[in-house]
């Protein structure tokens, strides 16, 4: 029996290490060097290397093309750090470059050496000032183990063309950030948003054009996949303008960095610095809002003059609705349609649609009283600004293991190019949805992401926005999943969004079968259930009995 157990268990092994992509491999590979390593200085470690590995690829492909010179490259020279920039392509001294790492990566001045190496690659390229790891030669750093991540680094191709054109990089870095978040519990998930979760609020919002703004971004994951929508609706990296910031200095280099491995522009200041403290762009009016801040924050700086605080003044113990006035008062404001301006009969012409937001918080902010936090939902709901609400299931994050929840704002729900939805918002439900991939860890489908989205959308009335695959051709409500509510139902509700308390209960099939019939069916099953009981228990017993117990 041992040894047939032993035998399934190899064989299980062996076939989820057969399902791991190429990401998981090099994780587990790389997590076997880290030792004794916090995770989260090892992250800075590995992620930098990575970084270094990408860009000496993207150099030295182009490097051999200036070598051998031949048709627009004839008469180039191969050190011209000119050449480089011309194709948008990081120049790398030699000292910096892949090849003369990896040669050296088993000498005990490796560490040293790669400092040196990423100090030049700041100097020659401003574009990355401040942005890479410089502690590689301290002595906590065991630089045998360094050696071996170097050449395990060195196995996998990130920036040549066709690497980049598969996005490599993007899918190793985005694999290692969501296992450094796992890695680092609570603490980790501060800059870590799963992926599925970004994926809702983008695929939601359909940013394709105008300005994206983040003021707690993290390692940049909402504007990466901004971009990826972007670009999967047929417009170009370009289309959208990044802002942001991030309070925490090293989780915001992580964010330069993700940003520049896939070439995308942003604003995220000069500098790391507290949203509530020092706002970076203060006169900015934001197209999208997406972000995920800090859930339940008690630890925050509260000025009560603050001109953000439209809608009542957020309690010192709790961020969250300082977050929600934050993000509207940097919404564009919009034109509803039909207004007269100008002159007597001046139709607007160019209807401004207004700023939407999207974003997580804390399931609490649907339904808290305390500290007068009712009264400015109740303000915001009166406003007219809640457009949907989403209920998420829990076990998502992994800084958290409560359920949260999705809030969407519209500054203007008349806006010409979707239907009228002024005094609506729509609730959906989405709590039993998701599926677990680890015994804490769930997620959601790419089929229940798209279903979310297309809901929303056949509401919205822009259904230009669902996938085709789905044929949603009309929103409907769903008993159980999703209602569109009134203003006045919400008031009757004393302005609490919780989606369950609208949607109601899913709609039970109907039962033809007659009350003695089912129950004289029900009642046979039992005995059934009840006969092969009494079965079990007396082969247990003769088998006991057999065994010397019992008696």
């Amino acid at each position: 029996m041992v040894s047939l157990n032993m035998g399934k268990k190899k064989a299980k092994d062996a076939k989820q290490a057969a399902n791991l992509g190429f990401e998981a491999k090099l994780w587990l590979a790389a997590d076997k060097l880290r030792s004794n390593m916090d995770a989260s200085e090892y992250k800075h470690t590995v992620l930098g290397l990575i970084f270094l590995k990408y860009i000496s690829d993207a150099f030295e492909e182009l490097h051999q093309k200036l070598i051998a010179g031949e048709g627009e490259y004839e008469g180039a020279d191969p050190e011209d750090s000119d050449e480089y920039r011309a194709e948008n392509v990081f120049w790398v001294p030699p000292e910096a470059r892949w090849q003369h790492i990896q040669d050296n990566a088993k000498q005990p001045t490796i560490g040293k050496l790669i400092d040196e190496a990423m100090d030049a690659i700041e100097r020659d390229n401003p574009k990355l000032k401040g942005m890479l790891t410089k502690n590689y030669a301290r002595p906590a750093l065991d630089k045998q183990r360094l050696g071996e991540l170097i050449d395990l680094v060195g196995t996998i191709g990130l920036g040549d063309a066709e690497n980049r054109s598969k996005d490599i990089l993007g899918r190793v870095y985005e694999y290692f950030l969501s296992q450094f978040a796992s890695a680092e519990g609570k603490k980790g998930g501060q800059f870590y948003t799963p992926s599925c979760v970004v994926r809702v609020l983008v695929e939601m919002l359909a940013p394709y054009q105008g300005r994206v703004y983040d003021p707690c971004c993290g390692s940049g994951g909402m504007f990466v996949q901004s971009e990826k929508f972007v670009e999967h609706h047929g417009g170009r990296i370009g289309d959208i303008a990044i802002y942001g910031q991030e309070s925490n200095p090293t989780t915001r280099r992580l964010a330069m960095m993700n940003l520049a491995i896939r070439g995308i522009d942003g604003d995220i200041g000069k500098e790391h610095a507290d949203t509530f403290r020092r706002d970076l762009h203060p006169d900015l009016k934001a197209d999208f809002v997406i972000a995920n801040p800090p859930f339940n924050d008690s630890d925050w700086y509260r000025n009560d003059e603050d001109v953000r605080w439209k809608f009542g003044t957020p309690p010192k113990g709790n961020a969250n609705f300082a977050w929600v006035q934050h993000f509207i008062h940097h919404l564009a404001p919009g034109a509803e349609a039909g207004k007269r301006t100008g002159g007597k009969n001046t139709e607007v012409t160019s209807v401004n649609p207004g700023g939407f937001a999207g974003f997580v918080l804390a399931n609490g902010s649907m339904s808290s009283n305390q500290s007068g936090e009712g009264d400015i939902r109740k303000a915001i709901v009166e406003a007219d600004l809640v457009d949907c609400m989403v209920a998420l299931p829990g076990q998502l994050f992994y800084s958290t293991q409560i359920p949260v929840c999705l809030w969407f704002l519209s500054r203007n729900k008349n806006d010409g190019r979707r239907r009228d939805r002024r005094g609506e918002t729509l609730f959906i439900d989405a709590r039993k949805l998701g599926k677990l991939i680890d015994r804490v860890h769930r997620e959601l489908t790419d089929e229940e992401v798209q279903r979310l989205a297309d809901t929303y959308h056949a509401w919205r009335g822009d259904l230009e926005f669902c996938n085709p695959k789905s044929e949603m051709e009309s929103y409907e409500d769903i008993p159980g999943f999703c209602k569109s509510a009134t203003k006045d139902e919400i008031a009757e509700h004393q302005y609490v969004l919780t989606p369950g308390r609208y949607v109601g209960a899913e709609a039970v099939e109907e039962d033809d079968e007659p009350f003695d019939d089912k129950m004289k069916r029900l009642v046979g099953e039992l005995n059934e259930q009840f006969a092969e009981s009494a079965k079990l228990e007396a082969a247990i017993r003769s088998n006991l009995e057999g065994l010397g117990y019992g008696g």
